[in-house]
């Protein structure tokens, strides 16, 4: 196996087939879907890849020990004799993020604070001091997973979760997580061969992600710092090296990218956050009601968008979506309308059958991500 580890990337429910998926072009080995989460298994270099490269992924961890655990003084114990000297200095801080499903363990932040206190109990029996706690920007970052009486403990190699891309300064009231983004556009096959509109951009975080996809940019490019930059073992050659080599592989693009939203200070901030990840060239973005556009591209149109959800805007939602299915019936001929929405009561307004329907979740909220295929002429005359 060479310097090869087991990894595990995490991501949203799902996005787990488009994350194996990801993993298995970037090159990835013995690639194996879990419950918002992937397994897979790659040397140090990968790793850096993989956190440059991956756009449904929340994080990639690195475990370094699995072992049982029945009670408390179990973890305690396990956790104590790990070699954390190995991974961290007693001048140095640290972070803990606890999961847990099981009946023993029911509150991770316990699991948290048990396992820092075996961990800085360890340095301070060892070295007489111990290392500190930062929860924002820490030396390590470790994770520590139980499942009924499992327990996996990772170190966390991306540092700040992986949809903080880093572009993003200005936000609107109800702003899309960008993998979140990411993934609706990878689900919905976009993949930057015809013009595309987001015709309720927001502050422009899926328009963002639909100019990464088409040039094959990686999408944490413009990441402040990665977890494993911290690590004993960071090599800085290694990564840049890495980093031009997936650079290499950005292309062209030969269409449009749209986006119109009705609030003009979204427009703003959707123009800033493009300019911020330098993706200008390809992006307009126009002050429109989508309910008074039609399409402006005689070429097929893919769409994606992540309209209001009446959680935090307030809009008359029935008359909103039957306003989503009439515009597109009438205005955007020969377009696939992707979008995506919690409001499943709604959906039966929009007048229009969806073609697909594909559960996720917003957050908390259940979702549909949901295809409508309007053609250029009737349906009867498509099909002759």
């Amino acid at each position: 196996m060479g310097n090869n580890f087991k990894m595990v990337a995490k991501t949203l429910f799902g996005f787990e087939p488009l994350l194996a998926k990801e993993l298995r072009n970037l090159g990835a080995m013995d690639v194996k879907e879990g419950v918002r989460s992937v397994s897979f298994v790659g040397d140090k270099g990968f790793m850096y890849k993989a956190n440059l490269s991956l756009r449904t992924a929340i994080k990639v961890l690195k475990p370094i020990e699995t072992f049982k655990v029945f009670s408390e003084e179990d973890l305690y114990k396990q956790i104590y004799k790990i070699d954390w000297e190995n991974y961290l200095d007693a001048h140095e801080t640290l972070a803990i993020d606890a999961t847990v499903h099981s009946e023993k363990f029911t509150h991770s932040k316990y699991v948290a604070l048990k396992s820092k206190d075996a961990i800085v109990d360890r340095f301070r029996e060892k070295f007489g001091k111990r290392p500190g706690v930062d929860l924002d920007y820490p030396t390590l970052r470790i994770n520590i997973h139980i499942e009924k009486e499992n327990c996996t403990v990772s170190l966390d190699s991306s540092g700040q979760s992986l949809h903080k891309r880093g572009y993003k300064t200005a936000t609107n009231i109800a702003p899309i997580n960008e993998v979140l983004a990411a993934g609706l556009l990878l689900h919905s096959g976009w993949d930057g061969q015809c013009d595309f509109l987001d015709p309720m951009c927001g502050s422009g975080t899926i328009l963002i992600e639909a100019a990464m996809i088409a040039c094959n940019i990686p999408p944490n490019l413009n990441k402040k710092e990665f977890g494993f930059e911290r690590w004993k073992d960071w090599d800085e050659d290694l990564f840049e090296m890495i980093e031009a080599s997936v650079l290499k592989k950005v292309r062209d693009f030969h269409f449009t990218i749209k986006g119109y939203d009705k609030a003009p200070s979204a427009v703003h901030k959707a123009k800033d956050n493009i300019d911020n990840a330098n993706l200008s060239e390809f992006i307009t973005v126009e002050h429109e009601d989508f309910f008074k556009t039609e399409k402006q591209t005689e070429r097929h149109l893919h769409m994606v968008f992540n309209p209001p959800y009446g959680e935090r805007l307030n809009i008359d939602m029935p008359e909103f979506y039957k306003s989503i299915g009439d515009t597109l019936k009438q205005s955007y001929p020969d377009t696939d309308a992707w979008f995506i929405t919690s409001n499943l009561e709604s959906i039966k307004h929009v007048g229009l059958r969806p073609s697909r329907k594909i559960k996720l979740f917003n957050g908390s909220l259940e979702s549909k991500l949901l295809k409508y295929e309007i053609y250029a002429g009737s349906k009867k005359a498509k099909k002759q």
